[in-house]
């Protein structure tokens, strides 16, 4: 009886096994693929500039589907819109080897770097981005700002034209082109390129800004000044008086920029430098730099 009922014990454990082995198998389950249609949901509400929605369906995404290298680079072009930029530039560097994502992650890391005052660093990436796709509009956008810092106009120029030619003419990209011309002293031109850019987005704050801003470059303070919004007052004023300083104008610059402190309500440093250097210039003594708001 002991032996008979020993057996059916074992027989009984016997039959467990296979179950219990399943039960407890420690291989890990594979993440599922990240569809195509994630990919597409997640760039419709970048496009539409839905980025509370794209944060969610990207989280949602890395969930389910790990690290994957389209869902790497999206969160780094969300933490560049949220101007987290070390996060973004870690994203980007985590994937820029891989095949599926290397040019958009070149693109990426160049501009993060850009942000983040990395300028040498930026253009090695910005250069090796659009060396992988021509068509890299924002590369080519970041490189003319890089090639502005250093008043390589020629660059800059081209650098533009090809962020024209690959965005369809985007507001952004007349608007930092037109800031270029300005900075090399070509009011006209400028003034061109902000108009074109508010005819495509008429609520960039920018291109109105340095519209005010090239027109008092050419003397037309009060046309520059007229309509500015309350708030703005003493940012217009600022600019209208640096621009009558780089034109000579002292008289006219000491002026505005009087106004602009008093408009501020409190101290406005920006507009005190500005001064201070009206003054020096007056007398013959140019001893710093000015500033407008950009």
């Amino acid at each position: 009886m002991f032996r008979k009922g020993a057996c059916c014990i074992f027989l009984l454990c016997a039959s467990l096994a296979p179950a219990q082995a399943g039960l407890f198998d420690s291989e890990p389950k594979k993440p599922p693929t990240l569809s195509d249609g994630t990919v597409a949901q997640i760039r419709s509400a970048f496009d539409d500039q839905r980025y509370l929605d794209a944060g969610k369906i990207l989280d949602q995404a890395l969930l389910s589907s790990g690290n994957e290298p389209r869902l790497a680079y999206w969160a780094g072009e969300l933490n560049l819109v949220r101007g987290r930029y070390q996060d973004a530039l870690s994203n980007f560097t985590s994937v820029k080897t891989d095949p599926t994502v290397r040019a958009q992650a070149l693109e990426g890391e160049g501009i993060a770097l850009s942000a983040l005052g990395r300028s040498q660093e930026a253009m090695t990436s910005l250069q090796a981005a659009v060396a992988a796709d021509p068509n890299a509009w924002r590369a080519w956008n970041a490189l003319g700002s890089e090639y502005d810092r250093r008043h390589d106009w020629v660059n800059a120029e081209a650098a533009y034209e090809h962020a024209l030619s690959g965005s369809g003419n985007a507001a952004i990209v007349l608007n930092n082109r037109g800031f270029s011309r300005l900075s090399q002293m070509k009011p006209d031109l400028a003034i061109t390129d902000f108009v074109a850019a508010l005819q495509k987005k008429p609520d960039l704050t920018p291109a109105r800004n340095n519209l005010r801003l090239a027109m008092s470059m050419q003397g037309e303070y009060d046309r520059a000044i007229n309509g500015a919004a309350a708030s703005d007052q003493a940012a217009v004023l600022n600019n209208a008086g640096f621009a009558a300083m780089l034109r000579g104008d002292y008289a006219k610059a000491k002026d505005l920029l009087t106004q602009a402190m008093k408009a501020k309500n409190g101290y406005y440093a920006q507009a005190a430098a500005n001064l201070e250097l009206t003054q020096n210039l007056a007398r013959g003594e140019a001893g710093a730099e000015g500033h407008a708001s950009r």
